[in-house]
């Protein structure tokens, strides 16, 4: 049966160092991020998630990030490789991680760079943002690595934000959320909605209709509801300050079987 596993990697003691590109670098409180990370794996498992934990990158600033080391589709995992040389490192201990769980796992090769948050699945399509951190080498390598599996790719541009998922996600009914005036092409998606806050345009599907959401994006948090969905908000304002949401800080493995 499928199961219900999130990665996760906490923070490691460089994290005040992490990289920042589109927001300016104010500072950001360890110990307290340490505290938010430490809610945010455990309202995971309060939502029915059991998570694993990557051994740590305390050479890595941006460590925490997991999500931007791999991207699943189905059962296999393409291991990313950064745009950002500094961040090349972090993939191999969740290589090693998802070998344990018995995933396929293959790798983007150099010249491809590919960053798990520019990849938003929706169903079978999986929208790939090119901007900073994506370059169209990684793209053809995960079209070779997934579309024989079923998946359709869609090629998005991003040059307002770092990752695709930093301006779009989606709901469970796959209308695609985000906050427009940091949204490329919304004519792209077939079903758009725009939300009221940067934040807002983040959620993390935990299953029966329940969101997990930032703190910061009380209004989203109302449109939301008025949809007939349930925000699960939690702080992570220390995140943020890095250009983190909440979909960086975990990979979600729904379709692996156990």
């Amino acid at each position: 049966m499928p199961g219900r596993k999130a990665l996760i990697r906490r923070p490691g003691p460089r994290l005040t160092e992490g990289l920042v590109t589109h927001v300016e670098r104010v500072p950001v409180d360890a110990g307290l991020a340490l505290r938010q990370w430490e809610r945010y794996a455990g309202t995971l498992r309060e939502h029915g998630w059991e998570t694993v934990e990557v051994a740590p990158a305390d050479d890595c600033p941006d460590g925490v990030f997991v999500e931007d080391t791999v991207v699943m589709f189905r059962n296999a995992a393409l291991v990313a490789r950064s745009g950002a040389p500094s961040r090349r490192p972090e993939p191999a201990a969740v290589e090693e991680a998802l070998g344990r769980l018995g995933c396929s796992v293959d790798r983007v090769r150099e010249p491809g760079t590919l960053d798990g948050g520019d990849v938003l699945k929706t169903g079978d399509t999986v929208y790939v943002g090119q901007g900073g951190r994506t370059n169209a080498a990684g793209l053809r390598q995960l079209r070779a690595a997934f579309e024989p599996l079923g998946a359709r790719v869609v090629a998005v541009p991003v040059s307002k934000v770092l990752h695709l998922k930093s301006a779009v996600t989606a709901l469970p009914d796959s209308t695609v959320i985000g906050y427009a005036p940091l949204v490329d092409e919304p004519s792209l998606f077939p079903r758009f909605l725009a939300v009221p806050e940067e934040s807002g345009a983040h959620v993390v599907l935990l299953g029966g209709g329940k969101l997990l959401m930032a703190a910061s994006a009380p209004r989203s948090a109302e449109l939301f509801m008025a949809l007939g969905y349930e925000p699960v908000p939690v702080d992570i304002s220390e995140f943020e300050k890095l250009e983190g949401c909440v979909t960086c800080l975990s990979v979600r493995l729904r379709e692996l079987h156990t």
